[in-house]
């Protein structure tokens, strides 16, 4: 890995990293909340960018492949928050809120799924490829 692509994806994760913080602080605090929806919230919103991005990186040659690592694993890398989705879903567990937990745990795994594919048939609409 050559040092621009490391350069790209840290700078990028720096920013991913301050929009996470900055994204769940504002929704936990407009949604206060038994389930963490500014996890949820976040994991959304960066698994649909994610999908727009792909279809422009598989249908356009608009992005280096410096500027694909600075969007995708930089920013979206530290923007999507799994590792926070784990240990709060696994503390909902310890905590006996079974309901919640698995509650948490489906509507992350499944609505990030579905916003993927939504933002991926949306740039693909708009390339019209």
């Amino acid at each position: 890995m050559s040092w621009q692509t490391i350069l790209a994806i840290g700078s990028g994760g720096f920013i991913g990293a301050v929009l996470r913080a900055y994204l769940n602080g504002v929704i936990s605090h407009k949604m206060p909340h038994d389930i963490p929806f500014g996890t949820l919230g976040v994991n959304l919103f960066g698994s649909f960018i994610m999908g727009l991005l792909i279809a422009y990186f598989m249908y356009s040659t608009v992005f280096s492949l410096h500027a694909k690592s600075f969007l995708s694993t930089g920013i979206l890398g530290a923007l999507t928050t799994y590792s926070t989705f784990a240990v709060e879903s696994f503390l909902l567990l310890h905590s006996g809120q079974i309901a919640l937990a698995l509650a948490n745990i489906s509507l992350n795994a499944f609505g990030s799924i579905f916003m993927a594919g939504g933002g991926f048939y949306i740039a693909k609409f708009f390339l019209r490829a």
